[in-house]
C-alpha cells in the first residue's frame, strides 16, 4: 500500500477527529500564555478573517451551485471556487474549533463557580459540539449565528487589553462591533444577489444579533467572566510583610500538611488578611474590590460586611498583589469575593472563623 493511501486510511478512521480534538485543545493549553500576547491576538484574528470568508464563499457559491447551466460560462476562479466548495465545511470546522478552544482556555482562567461559569459553561458546549457540526455547517443562519458568538467573545476581551480601560462602556462597545462585523457579513453573501431577497438576508442575521443581545444580558447578569482579568493566588493569612519584591505570608501549618499555602480556619479576635494576586494585561488601569461576606451558620445566608477597593496595574505574570483585613470578626464563616469594577467576581477566598484554641499551630511563611 502506498505511504499516500496508508495516511488516508488512518485519517479515514472513526477515532481521528477525537484525536484532532484532543491534540488542538493540548497545543491550545501550552502555547495561549498570556491574553495580552499579540501574536496570540492576531492569530485569533486572523482566524476570524479566515473563517468570515469562508462563510461569505459558503452563501455566493451556494448560488452558483445551483445554476449549474451558467458554470460552463463562469469565470475560473468562481469555477475552482464551486469545485471546492465540499472543503469548507471541514476548514471552517477547523477555524471554529482554534477559536472556541482559545476562548475556552482564556474564560477558564477569569471563570469561578458562580454565575460566571454560565458563559463559560457555553463555550465549552460549542467546543465540544463544533466536532459534530460538519454536516451541518452550510446551514447559513447557523454559520452566522456561531461567527457572531465567536466574534462577541474575542472583541469583548480584545478591547480592554488593547484600550487599557475595563467597564461596561468597552464591553458594549465590544459587542457593538461584534454585531457590525457579522452584519458585514451577511452583506456580503447577499451584495449584488438579484435572486436573494432583503427579506432573507435579514432572517439570516437576525438571530445572529438576537444572540449577541441576549449575551450582552448575560454580562449585565454577571454570567459572563471578568476577562481578561484572572485570578492568580488568593488566601487567608495571619500576618503579611513585603521584604523587597517579596510579599512574606503567615499561616499555621502542621508539619503533614505538605499541601497547604493559606489558612481554613481562624481564631476569633485576631486579625485576618485577605492576600490576592490579579493577573491584568500590560497598561491596563483598573480598581478591585475585596468584598467580605459573613453569615453565622450554614444555614443562614451571606450577608455584606465590607467592600474594600484596591486599584491594580496590568503587566506581572504572576499577578498584582494586594490585601485587605479584618479584626474583631465574629465566629462562623467568612468569605471575600474578588470583584472586578462591574461587580463580577474574578476569585473567592473563604475562611471558618472560630472560638479561641488552647494552642494555636506553629506560623510557616510563604513568599509570593
Amino acid at each position: 500500500m502506498r505511504p499516500l493511501v496508508k495516511i488516508q486510511s488512518v485519517l479515514a478512521k472513526p477515532f481521528m477527529p477525537a484525536v484532532f480534538f484532543l491534540s488542538g485543545v493540548t497545543y491550545d493549553t501550552l502555547t495561549l500564555t498570556r491574553i495580552d500576547r499579540l501574536l496570540d491576538n492576531l492569530i485569533l484574528l486572523l482566524y476570524l478573517v479566515l473563517l468570515g470568508a469562508l462563510i461569505v464563499l459558503t452563501g455566493r457559491v451556494g448560488v452558483a451551485a445551483v445554476e449549474g447551466d451558467e458554470q460552463a460560462s463562469a469565470p475560473g476562479l468562481v469555477r475552482k471556487l464551486v469545485q471546492a466548495r465540499p472543503y469548507y465545511p471541514m476548514a471552517m470546522q477547523f477555524l471554529l474549533g482554534g477559536l472556541f478552544s482559545a476562548y475556552t482556555i482564556f474564560y477558564s482562567k477569569s471563570a469561578t463557580f458562580t454565575g460566571t461559569a454560565v458563559f463559560f459553561a457555553l463555550l465549552i458546549l460549542l467546543l465540544v459540539a463544533n466536532e459534530f457540526l460538519r454536516d451541518r455547517l452550510s446551514n447559513l443562519k447557523l454559520l452566522i449565528s456561531l461567527y457572531a458568538v465567536v466574534c462577541f467573545a474575542f472583541f469583548t476581551f480584545f478591547l480592554p487589553v488593547i484600550t487599557g480601560v475595563m467597564n461596561a462602556a468597552i464591553f458594549v462597545i465590544g459587542a457593538i462591533v461584534s454585531v457590525l462585523v457579522t452584519l458585514r457579513v451577511a452583506q456580503l453573501i447577499y451584495r449584488n444577489n438579484l435572486d436573494r431577497s432583503r427579506r432573507e438576508a435579514i432572517g439570516v442575521a437576525a438571530p445572529a444579533a438576537a444572540l449577541i443581545g441576549l449575551l450582552v444580558g448575560f454580562y449585565f447578569l454577571n454570567w459572563i467572566p471578568p476577562v481578561p482579568l484572572a485570578m492568580k493566588f488568593g488566601g487567608m493569612y495571619h500576618e503579611i510583610k513585603r521584604t523587597g519584591d517579596q510579599f512574606e505570608l503567615s499561616f499555621e501549618k502542621r508539619w503533614y500538611q505538605v499541601w497547604k499555602r493559606s489558612d481554613t480556619t481562624f481564631p476569633e479576635n485576631e486579625p485576618i488578611y485577605c492576600f490576592t494576586a490579579v493577573f491584568a494585561p500590560v497598561d491596563l488601569h483598573t480598581t478591585i474590590y475585596h468584598h467580605w461576606y459573613y453569615r453565622p451558620n450554614d444555614s443562614r445566608p451571606f450577608v455584606h460586611a465590607d467592600k474594600i477597593p484596591l486599584k491594580i496595574s496590568g503587566g506581572r505574570e504572576g499577578g498584582y498583589r494586594a490585601y485587605s483585613f479584618k479584626q474583631g470578626l465574629d465566629p462562623g464563616d467568612w468569605r471575600v469575593d474578588i470583584e472586578a469594577a462591574d461587580g463580577r467576581i474574578i476569585g473567592r477566598v473563604s475562611v471558618m472563623v472560630e472560638g479561641q484554641r488552647e494552642a494555636n499551630p506553629p506560623l510557616t511563611t510563604l513568599s509570593y
